[in-house]
């Protein structure tokens, strides 16, 4: 069964659930399709399409989580799986991991001095910053806001996902110019 990404009333990634969960939402009329696949699913009086992505109809108050697990598979979707410093796409398995101000110059890990990077660039980089190294990050790092790239971190994520889990994670001053 697949996995469906559930938005607030306002648009806002707030949890994924099981396609049968969904579908019990949308029985019981709070929510609404947003995304759905081509197939459909069907019953003896009823017949639905696949739910992909569903709208609560009701606002519901989400307690964000004040820290946001760092992991890697986190910081490929944070970073949109592409490397920061030449904007190439990677698979997850080619991603490595930079340090904005390297660790060796007092560099921590977190989520404001981690980005994902290809083995090239992170090997060209070195330990050195950015502008020393004469290569500018694509967009800032920045720590999420909504705990949707975790909750994404564990499932295999649709495609049609990509416009909301990504919208609603990019702050609006984070994009380098």
């Amino acid at each position: 069964m697949t996995a469906v990404l559930v938005l607030n009333a306002t648009y806002e990634p707030i949890s994924i659930v099981s396609q049968r969960r969904a579908v019990v939402l949308l029985l019981k009329n709070k929510a609404e399709i947003v995304e759905a696949a081509k197939e459909r699913l069907r019953a003896a009086r009823l017949s639905l399409p696949v739910p992909l992505v569903i709208r609560l109809v009701y606002y519901v108050r989400v307690p964000h989580r004040s820290v946001t697990p760092l992991t890697r598979r986190a910081v490929y979707l944070r970073d949109e799986g592409t490397c920061q410093y030449c904007g190439q796409p990677l698979a997850r398995h080619e991603m490595t991991v930079d340090h904005v101000l390297p660790r060796i110059r007092g560099g921590v890990t977190d989520w404001e001095n981690v980005v994902c990077a290809c083995q090239r660039c992170n090997t060209r980089k070195g330990s050195r910053t950015p502008e020393e190294a004469g290569m500018p990050l694509r967009r800032s790092p920045y720590r999420p806001r909504y705990s949707s790239v975790v909750l994404a971190s564990y499932v295999q994520i649709h495609d049609s996902w990509s416009p909301y889990i990504y919208a609603a994670e990019q702050p609006l001053s984070s994009v380098a110019t």
